[in-house]
Formats: structure tokens, sequence, C-alpha cells
């Protein structure tokens, strides 16, 4: 994308309300500052809202109760994401067409929706404004950034203005991290090359993807948070952590997600089925070695302790595997990609039944078939974290051009 064309875009992609500099200002979400401001951004319109259970404002409210009985906006829909908009479905499901029993209002399936018929759930709904509040976590293949994206172009299509209420990315916004996309390996864990783990917040993100990879920009409105600032972990917030999906339980499982999440295209256990997601990794014949081995690397911020464990859902449903559980000792040294990867090495190293999903399902997560391929040819981690260096500098420059805090 050329720079003329994010000039142009300067005047249909506005940001309201902008954020105001203060000395350890409390944090307020995007969703607080509309309110506090009377919803005028949303005046005279009829609103919906994308959202899940994380839309909630600080005192555990959901913000769309709370709109819903506010009389100076007029909420007339609700769209619900993967997992649902009251959270009942497991991955890969969501909660279909009904009826709001604490509302009565009309919920929209998104899920698996984008472009045109997307657009028709748009116009079907009589929405004049679509207002986008999800909590992400910071993972290119964590979906609800791409509900994002898909809600944008479909938002386009039908004529709808499009809000975003920002909230913190919990595991800070300091850096960019991993391989990005390629174009060709495109799904719903990853639309357009943007980093594994992508260090914006869902605003950012909203910027960015109007400025650089829809076909025609949405007429966008940004509610930024104030009191955040990118060095930020979640648990400096002040806000209640609300799983955003049934596997992400607490911030730590978010803080190793960007790496560990790789191990769905392997087939060793990620975690699910436990109390520790993402954190724990296993399988049967895999002994106290792996963890040896990774520990052996001396990877900054992190140990890994020999675990077992009995999965109760998923993979090795009722069958006590072996494995490593990640604990994370610096995370402002810690690197959860390069951490994923080396321990994809590891494993690979230590355990003869080590095997990528027969759907090649690794390649979609980390946005190529560069990773699969290296380390099935032998390659350690820093070759194949080296492979990337080039297009992630490349990602870090258009980034910037779209940050909103510092």
């Amino acid at each position: 994308m050329h720079l003329s064309r994010r000039t142009l875009l300067a005047s249909a992609t506005t940001t309201a309300l902008p954020p105001r500099t203060a000395h350890r200002e409390r944090l307020r979400t995007g969703f607080e500052r509309l309110a506090a401001d009377g919803y005028s951004l949303l005046s005279g319109q009829k609103v919906g809202v994308v959202t899940n259970p994380t839309g909630i404002t600080r005192d555990a409210r959901h913000i769309v109760d709370v709109m819903h009985q506010d009389p100076r906006v007029r909420l007339t829909a609700v769209f619900g994401p993967e997992h649902g908009f009251r959270g009942t479905a497991q991955a890969g499901g969501s909660e279909g067409r009904y009826d709001d029993p604490a509302t009565g209002l009309p919920v929209y399936d998104t899920y698996l929706k984008s472009g045109r018929p997307l657009a028709d759930v748009f116009t079907a709904s009589g929405v004049d404004t679509v207002v986008f509040d999800i909590q992400d976590v910071g993972a290119r293949f964590y979906t609800y950034i791409w509900t994002l994206y898909d809600c944008m172009e479909a938002a386009q299509l039908a004529g709808r203005r499009f809000v975003v209420l920002d909230r913190p990315n919990p595991v800070t916004g300091r850096r960019a991290l991993g391989p990005v996309l390629h174009k060709e390996f495109a799904t719903f864990v990853g639309r357009q090359p943007i980093a594994q783990a992508h260090g914006m917040t869902v605003a950012e993100l909203a910027r960015l993807f109007n400025g650089e990879y829809l076909t025609a920009p949405v007429p966008l409105e940004t509610v930024p948070m104030t009191g955040w600032n990118r060095a930020g972990f979640y648990d400096a917030s002040g806000l209640p952590w609300v799983p955003p999906s049934p596997n992400m339980p607490t911030p730590d499982t978010a803080l190793v997600y960007s790496g560990t999440c790789m191990f769905e295209g392997t087939n060793l256990s990620e975690g699910r089925g436990t109390t520790r997601p993402f954190e724990l990794l296993g399988a049967e014949g895999v002994d106290g070695r792996w963890a040896a081995a990774a520990n052996g690397l001396g990877l900054p911020g992190v140990r890994f302790r020999e675990a077992y464990f009995t999965p109760t859902f998923s993979k090795f449903q009722g069958r006590t595997v072996g494995g490593v559980q990640i604990h994370v000792t610096d995370r402002n040294a810690y690197d959860p990609v390069r951490t994923g990867i080396a321990l994809l090495v590891t494993a690979r190293t230590v355990w003869s039944g080590f095997a990528w999903r027969s759907d090649d399902w690794i390649d979609k997560l980390t946005g190529s078939a560069r990773v699969r391929t290296m380390i099935d040819a032998g390659a350690g981690t820093d070759e194949v974290t080296g492979a990337w260096q080039e297009e992630l500098a490349g990602f870090r420059r258009i980034r910037k051009e779209y940050l909103l805090y510092k």
C-alpha cells in the first residue's frame, strides 16, 4: 500500500474521542469513554454490537445489558462471534440466531460468515452503526481479530458505519514478534499479512485493516482507551478478566498462547482439556528428556517443568501423557514465539513419535510452509526464527503508522 492511499484514508478513517495524556491515569476502556460522553457518537443511530462475554464494564456488567437499559442509546441488535455472544459454545462453534432472554434483543450469528453473506446479516438487522467490543489476546490466529476484519468489510458492503471500542492487549503492545502471514495461506486464523504476535490493540488493528487491507475503507471511528501504555500487562489494567474463549482461562494463558498454539498443528496435546491449556504440552511416550532439552537452551524468562496430565477432552482424552509445563519467570524477557519454535524443535528431537497434523495445519497457524519444512530439515531455533526477520521488520514499519499509544 502506497503512502498516498494512507493519506487519502486519513479523511475516511476518523478517530473519535482521542486519548488524553495523563500521569498514572486510571485505565478507561473505549466503552467507558463512550458511555461517559453520553453515547454522543451513536446519537440518532440504530446500533448493533459485535461482542461476547468479554464486553464488560469495570464492575463486571455486560455492555449490552448496560446499553439496553440506557435511553440515550438505541441498541437494536447483537452479533455473536465464535463461541457465541453469551459464550456457551466450544471451539469451532457458535450459538446461532436467537433472541437474548435477558434483553429480548435479536442475536445474529457472524461465525464463519464474511463478505456479502455477512453484509446481508447487517442489512437484515436494520442497524445503522456496527459497534465492535471484544477482548483480544494478541495473536494472529485468535479468530476475534478476523471477526473484526470480516465485520468491517461487511459493514462497508452494507453501507454501515463501524465503531471500535478499544481494550488492552493483555500481553502488552511493546513489539511485534514471529513470522508474517503469506497471503496464499490465508484462512480464518489469518486473513492478512500481520505478525504472529502483532503487538496491537483491536482499535489499532482496525486502523491497519482499513488503511492497508480492505478493498474499500469502511467509515471507521475508534474510541481509544486512556491510561494504557504499550508496556502494560493485563494485571496492570485493573479490569476483571473474562475468558475470551473456553480455553483462554487466564492472562497467563494469553502470555504463552502466541507460541504454544502452534502445537495445534502437531500430534501433541496443547493442553486442551486441562486447567492450564497452552501452558501444558505433551503426548503419550514423552518423558523428562523434553523438559531437560528445552531448559538446556537457556531461553530468557522461562523454565520448563517435566509434567504429566490427563486431558478430559480433545487430544488424548482420558489418557495420561507426559510433557512439559511452561513457567514464565520474567515476562518482560520472555519471547513466546521463539519459545514455541524451540519447543517444536526439541520435541521433534527427543520424541520419535513427533508428527505434524496431516492437514498441515501448522502452515495455516504460522502463515507459510517455512516453519514445518525447516524443522523437518533439521533446522535449529535460531535458523528458523532468523528466516522471518526481514518480513517482520517490514510489518513493524507498517504497524507504526497505525499505533495510538506510547
